[in-house]
């Protein structure tokens, strides 16, 4: 049933609120014009060079230099889109009068790199942020959507500090099998486990994986991709409704030529991310995103985004948001039936917006130029069962739950609204397996000593220990369970999961075990206990016992010994850090000036 519009009348999504646009720079305050603007041998370089690729001095002379960060590649189906979606930034740029210049990155590719992506995150943002210092270029159109593709550009483009936009790549279309309407990951793991349970066929399987992902474009569940893109439009760098929108659909071409026309007038009016991301629009992004049912990678996503942008956002501001704001977002996987393109459908994130505008700041600038309350204004929810009013949530507090005790004395993280309710409070004996291996082999063994009580523990799978703390922390169940009937049992580990899965998973456990974390003195046999309401978790082992088992262990030998990854574990912060690199810190140094130019 659809709701009665709020007011005042809404705002089209990409549309700019009216009002006066500030004074606009002199041209010759231009970054570009560094390169380009003095009478010297190196500029005459810079513009000969220019001129060798065909430009005219007319092009670019007292016009905004555009950088397009694209994260297209041959091995990314979540931008394969972006070859051609470019041209669409271009032209947007072109007709506000700026002069584009695309610049590949890495593109991260969730499906196909290995160990993790996020091993790749913070080399995303460095490439980003030095790809736009040492360019003659004055603003850029960051295009990601993949998971760590949206924190790896914004980190990079806050840090640099030049007028920014994003392009989502938005998600892809519902899946489909046999009738039956399939969601990305989410569906995965469910038809696997029916797999090994042997209640489909091999010749099932072929059909899913054939139907699972049938347009590109991000997840179409609330995973990590679309949880990320709705932040972003949450913090305030996306044009309003832009994150919603599905891949395939022409409101997507839209946006980007819309983006590449607005960042054009931002150069002009100088604002810059930092202007932008304030701490109140951290608190938005929280907010939205427990309203969402998001990705619990949201956590260590933002913690590092807000740092970079000076504020000292940490897992307490999202306990205190998760008390407050409902899921009212009935979007896969933790709401049972509708997709990412039931949502866009239904009003998208300035509908949701719209819903929980009480928890928000609607003061909060965004790349409109406007405030987040003008571009949410006059949102209407289409479908109140995918988007719920607070007064009918699908879950009563937020998606995200922080626990602490004497196995995370610096927290970690649960997803209560994709759990089996019976595992909120629970109590079993631990199940401890050092290496993703020697957990695969034994859960595929039948005769395996597991009940439905037990808690299934992997460690040496965070930051360091993974390295790069891969998406394992969803444990397989193991086969003998599958087999009896269950679908879900208690697991706990120092790794992530992908904002696709669900179960009662306890994940990101800090500091992690491979670093000398309490996770690592846990034995098989050791009673753990969680209370989700209390926000505990704890081993039911002796201090006395703890301390000898400290005394007894011993550091693993590090995971490389040349090459990125020394560079990696020697600077990566843990989970409830963000997992940013320490040098690249804010406050680590003093800000790095402009390249100097002779």
């Amino acid at each position: 049933m659809a709701r009665e519009p709020l007011s005042p009348p809404a705002l089209e999504p990409g549309a700019i609120p009216d009002g006066p646009r500030r004074v606009r720079r002199d041209p010759a305050s231009l970054r570009s014009a560094r390169w380009f603007g003095p009478a010297d041998l190196r500029s005459f370089g810079h513009r000969s060079r220019a001129m060798q690729m065909g430009y005219a001095p007319e092009e670019w002379q007292g016009k905004p230099v555009i950088a397009i960060i694209n994260t297209w590649s041959d091995l990314q189906p979540c931008h394969a889109h972006f070859k051609h979606r470019v041209d669409d930034v271009k032209r947007g740029i072109l007709m506000a009068g700026g002069f584009p210049v695309e610049l590949p990155a890495l593109s991260v590719s969730e499906s196909f790199v290995k160990p993790t992506t996020m091993l790749y995150r913070n080399m995303l943002a460095m490439e980003t942020e030095e790809l736009l210092r040492s360019h003659p270029v004055d603003g850029a159109v960051l295009m990601g959507g993949c998971d760590k593709s949206t924190p790896g550009l914004l980190l990079g483009a806050t840090s640099m500090d030049l007028p920014a936009i994003y392009v989502p790549a938005g998600p892809m279309l519902r899946g489909n099998w046999q009738g039956k309407v399939l969601g990305s990951g989410s569906d995965s793991w469910k038809y696997w486990d029916e797999l090994r349970a042997g209640r489909i066929t091999d010749q099932d399987w072929l059909g899913i994986e054939g139907g699972i992902a049938r347009s590109y474009g991000t997840c179409m569940t609330m995973g990590t991709a679309s949880t990320m893109t709705a932040i972003a439009e949450a913090v305030g760098m996306v044009l309003p409704g832009g994150s919603s929108i599905p891949a395939a659909d022409a409101g997507h071409i839209r946006l980007c030529s819309e983006s590449g026309r607005r960042i054009v007038d931002m150069v002009w009016e100088d604002l810059t991310p930092r202007r932008i991301q304030s701490r109140e629009a951290y608190e938005n992004a929280i907010a939205v995103a427990m309203a969402m049912g998001c990705s619990t990678n949201a956590i260590i996503h933002l913690i590092a985004m807000a740092r970079r942008a000076g504020h000292a956002v940490g897992l307490d501001d999202f306990e205190r948001y998760s008390r407050r704001v409902p899921v009212i977002g009935n979007v896969r996987p933790s709401g049972n039936t509708y997709l990412m393109e039931d949502f866009f459908y239904a009003g998208g994130i300035r509908a949701l917006m719209g819903e929980i505008r009480e928890h928000l700041h609607l003061d909060c600038l965004t790349v409109t130029g406007g405030t987040l309350g003008e571009a949410i204004a006059g949102a209407r929810v289409h479908d109140d069962d995918v988007i719920r009013p607070l007064s009918n949530p699908i879950y009563g507090q937020g998606s995200l739950a922080v626990l602490r005790g004497n196995l995370a004395p610096n927290g970690c993280v649960i997803k209560p609204a994709a759990m089996d309710q019976r595992f909120l409070k629970h109590s079993g004996p631990a199940l401890v397996f050092d290496d993703y291996p020697s957990l695969k082999r034994a859960i595929d063994d039948e005769a395996l000593d597991v009940t439905a009580d037990h808690v299934l523990v992997l460690r040496n799978a965070g930051p360091q220990g993974g390295p790069g703390m891969p998406e394992w922390g969803m444990l397989p169940m193991p086969k003998r369970l599958l087999k009896e009937g269950h679908r879900d049992m208690l697991r706990l580990s120092d790794a992530r999961m992908s904002g696709t899965s669900y179960g009662a998973c306890v994940l990101h456990v800090a500091p992690e075990a491979y670093v000398g974390g309490p996770l690592a003195l846990l034995r098989t046999g050791d009673v753990v206990s969680i209370d989700v309401e209390a926000r505990s978790i704890r081993m039911e082992v002796a201090d006395e016992e703890l301390e000898r088992r400290r005394a007894a262990w011993t550091p693993p030998p590090p995971r490389y010994e040349r090459g990125y990854g020394v560079m990696f574990s020697r600077h990566i912060q843990q989970a409830d850090e963000g997992c940013d690199f320490d040098f690249l810190r804010t406050e680590f140094g003093a800000p790095v000036p402009e390249p100097a130019i002779y």
